[in-house]
């Protein structure tokens, strides 16, 4: 149920990034623009060479995101392991879970769909995909029973949404080196923040002062904003405590004060300090913290060396 929810929160983030590259790519002018050379570099697992050959066309990166087996993190890879994990625990999840689950599988399995991808259809694959990702949660959020089985789906879930979060702002914040005191207009943040369907909230939020603190305020530390680092921590925490609390199991305490300590980095990180390589740093080594995090939880749920 854990690896369930992370192999669906993967895909789901993935699919909004995808769908956001796809209609933007259409208005890209500017070199500093992202580009699918930089989605192929976190999500294809290709050698550079081969992303230098494949990034300035849309079908191929398509290609190789949404169909390719050969892709661990493609679509139909992670839809493909999200249903192997249902199917193995189908009497803990609801029947409207499995169906889902099993309708998503047999849609990217779908003899049509690379044909597609190939063709002005691609955005009505996308739409679909993106569409049923979401359907997923609402049918999840309303059907599953609040339970261990719950907690352990959430924090899975939470744990890859804040992995993809710092990821893809990463990378995005390469683009400008870091830079934060060099002023971009929020044009120059649509990319990311429509990717993490933040986009609506910012102009709502941000009327004005700079654009790079304000997108690292939103992304990193806002509390109303559902897939900031902050939001997700809370909820990993919540979760945690839950399973521990009703599991005891020995090394619980210990997860607590990792984690502990990882959240406290968020709660109370200093914006005055995140310029240049101190935010570089901070993103690298929150997500490095947040992988040995996950590395010691599996450890000692899951027995994994």
């Amino acid at each position: 149920m854990f690896w369930l929810n992370r192999y669906m929160e993967r895909a789901d983030g993935l699919l909004r990034v995808i769908r956001t590259n796809y209609i933007l790519s259409f208005d890209m002018v500017d070199s500093s623009d992202f580009h699918w050379k930089d989605i192929l570099g976190m999500f294809a697992g290709l050698d550079e060479e081969t992303i230098k050959l494949n990034c300035e066309s849309t079908a191929a990166a398509l290609q190789y995101l949404i169909s390719d087996t050969k892709n661990v993190n493609a679509i139909r890879s992670l839809f493909v392991k999200a249903r192997e994990n249902a199917r193995g625990v189908q009497d803990n999840i609801t029947k409207e879970v499995w169906e889902q689950v099993n309708h998503l599988y047999h849609l990217i399995n779908q003899r049509e769909i690379e044909k597609k991808m190939k063709d002005s259809k691609a955005i009505e694959i996308l739409d679909k995909l993106t569409k049923n990702s979401i359907l997923f949660s609402g049918i999840t959020e309303t059907t599953m029973p609040r339970g261990q089985g719950w907690n352990f789906m959430n924090l899975g879930k939470f744990i890859e949404r804040s992995m993809l979060t710092i990821e893809i702002s990463n990378a995005h914040f390469n683009k400008i080196n870091y830079q934060l005191s060099n002023p971009q207009d929020v044009l120059h943040w649509k990319n990311l923040l429509l990717s993490l369907s933040g986009y609506e909230l910012y102009l709502k939020t941000y009327t004005g002062g700079n654009h790079n603190i304000n997108v690292i305020d939103q992304i990193i530390m806002n509390k109303n904003f559902p897939r900031s680092v902050f939001y997700s921590f809370e909820r990993i925490k919540r979760n945690l405590n839950d399973i521990i609390e009703e599991t005891k199991i020995e090394g619980g305490e210990t997860l607590q004060k990792i984690f502990g300590r990882l959240h406290s980095k968020i709660m109370f990180a200093d914006l005055d300090k995140l310029h240049n390589a101190g935010l570089q740093n901070f993103l690298v080594s929150t997500r490095h913290e947040l992988v040995e995090f996950s590395k010691q939880f599996s450890r000692i749920y899951f027995s994994y060396s």
